[in-house]
């Protein structure tokens, strides 16, 4: 394919964050996406911040023969007819400051239904100032950090018997075993689709059981109705009683919101993901601005609502499942059965 050129945007963050995301980007497409030649690339991205400028600017360094457009300046049917001659093992990239829009063409689903590798980084413009750095940081991909880990993981979670999140003076207990864990660590040998949402760093599952799920747990973030980090000024306490939130002691009324917007239209609220994540970038203290981005984080998040694709439950109708909302617990430890897998702020599986 012929190369569609366009200027160098001119507004990357610094020459010091481009240099890192290039080595970090540089790094994805060798190990993780497994990109090379004779396979072609289409990078779609807009420069409405300096962010998804600078991550463009990184991928024309390490895709010097692909072809770049800019989302702003065509017209939908010219980004169609760039994606028409690719063929299976090909690689699109988009680079969205919000979220590209196509009609009713689902861009990442429609080309894995092709076969194409996708690497996809939405919301950037969420992540200005020095959560740009954080964001390009998160990139870096360690491969034997993420697999050794993930692999250990998620060893560990499908054979438990029971987890305990330890959020300081507060414990959940998932007295169930767990579904088998998901993975999302760079290594796609073995799935229908390679690539997806960048950063990546996750393992999740949940209990086999919901209603085995009863404790407290302390959250110090929660994704708000604008899919935004809502951090109230004191973590809130969540009451769990057979596997659904039954008070939030210390809230706020943002969080009140979403617990009452869940209520309106699922009846209750259900607690559903179990998530380990792994982003080292990401923590407590470091965050980011959107919600999917920090859900990466080092440490645990959990989902309310009843809502969740990939685990099917029979008392749950995934017709009437709206709500999928990360919230995100201080972690102090995390037990498997009777092992510690997490302490001190890292996994040790």
């Amino acid at each position: 394919m012929t190369p569609i050129q366009n200027q160098a945007p001119a507004n990357v963050i610094s020459q010091e964050a481009l240099d890192a995301a290039a080595k970090h980007l540089r790094d994805v497409l060798a190990l993780a996406i497994e990109h090379a030649a004779p396979h072609a690339a289409v990078v779609v991205s807009d420069a409405r911040c300096a962010l998804a400028a600078t991550l463009t600017a990184a991928y024309r360094r390490c895709l010097p023969d692909a072809a770049f457009i800019d989302f702003d300046t065509v017209a939908p049917d010219a980004v169609l007819a760039a994606f028409a001659p690719l063929q299976a093992g090909d690689l699109v990239i988009l680079v969205q400051s919000t979220n590209f829009r196509l009609e009713a063409f689902r861009i990442r689903v429609e080309l894995f239904k092709r076969g194409l590798k996708v690497i996809e980084h939405p919301h950037l413009s969420r992540m200005p100032g020095p959560e740009a750095l954080y964001y390009i940081e998160s990139l870096a991909y360690d491969p034997a950090y993420y697999r050794g880990v993930g692999y250990a993981l998620k060893a560990r979670i499908d054979h438990a018997r029971r987890a305990v999140v330890d959020s300081g003076g507060e414990q959940l207990v998932f007295d169930s075993p767990l579904e088998a864990a998901k993975l999302n660590i760079g290594d796609y040998s073995g799935m229908n689709n390679v690539g997806g949402q960048f950063p990546i760093g996750e393992v999740f599952t949940e209990a086999q059981d919901l209603e085995a799920v009863n404790g407290k747990v302390r959250i110090f973030v929660f994704g708000d109705t604008a899919f935004r980090v809502n951090q109230p000024a004191q973590p809130i306490t969540l009451v769990i009683s057979k596997g659904r939130v039954t008070e939030a002691i210390g809230s706020t009324p943002e969080f009140d919101q979403v617990l009452a917007n869940i209520r309106a239209d699922e009846g209750e609220v259900w607690l559903r993901e179990l998530g380990f994540g792994m982003n080292r970038a990401f923590s407590q203290e470091r965050r980011v601005s959107d919600i999917g981005t920090y859900e990466r984080m080092c440490g645990i998040h959990l989902s309310l609502g009843a809502k969740h694709g990939v685990y099917s439950k029979p008392n749950i109708k995934r017709t009437s499942a709206r709500y999928h909302i990360d919230v995100f617990a201080v972690t102090e430890a995390v037990y498997l059965d009777d092992a510690v897998v997490y302490r001190n702020g890292a996994w040790q599986p």
